[in-house]
């Protein structure tokens, strides 16, 4: 006599309970064909094939809108010489305003436009300007009268009252102002 042990046997008892069947019933089985090793293994490369190609589909599709940060912006800077373009030159001829005391020589107050030789045509010293004589008034000490941006020693555009200390040999050159006066 063969003792079968639960669990042994030819038939192993399964760990888990039978669904309940009414007695006399026995529970349902399978019906149909059973599935052959080699179909099975089509079926489950089929089924990997194409969820490969659905994800595929999904991570190469396009925005969703569920970014949690914004995509960076590519900003293109390029950089070109400018060619030299010779600087138009205007010279303008002023006459200094007299000198208040009408000595000869250099005057203490002159024109708010023009171009001045310090010592020649104006006393050195320090002047002041009570601002623009219309949008904007433009000074420049210069080391000489070429017009060249390399003679400029000192410049502004300003629009108030402003003060400048000029020296003999140097020229000034001024527009757009008030009338300047020797303070100093």
């Amino acid at each position: 006599m063969t003792h079968h042990n639960l669990g042994t046997g030819p038939h192993p008892q399964p760990p888990y309970q039978q669904p309940f069947a009414p007695p006399g019933r026995q529970p349902a089985t399978p019906v149909g064909p059973t599935a052959r090793p080699g179909r099975r293994f089509l079926a489950h490369g089929l089924t990997a094939i194409v969820s490969l190609t659905i994800g595929v589909g999904i991570g190469a599709g396009g925005d969703t809108g569920t970014s949690a940060s914004p995509r960076p912006i590519v900003t293109v800077t390029e950089t070109t010489q400018a060619e030299s373009v010779p600087a138009a030159t205007e010279t303008v001829t002023a006459e200094p305003v007299v000198d208040p005391k009408g000595e000869n020589g250099p005057q203490t107050a002159f024109s708010g436009d023009g171009q001045y030789l310090v010592g020649e045509d104006i006393k050195p010293g320090t002047y002041k300007t009570a601002g623009a004589d219309g949008s904007s008034c433009y000074w420049a000490r210069l080391k000489n009268a070429s017009g060249e941006f390399t003679s400029i020693i000192a410049n502004d555009n300003i629009q108030g009252q402003t003060r400048v200390a000029l020296k003999k040999g140097e020229f000034f050159e001024t527009s757009g102002c008030q009338d300047w006066k020797r303070v100093g």
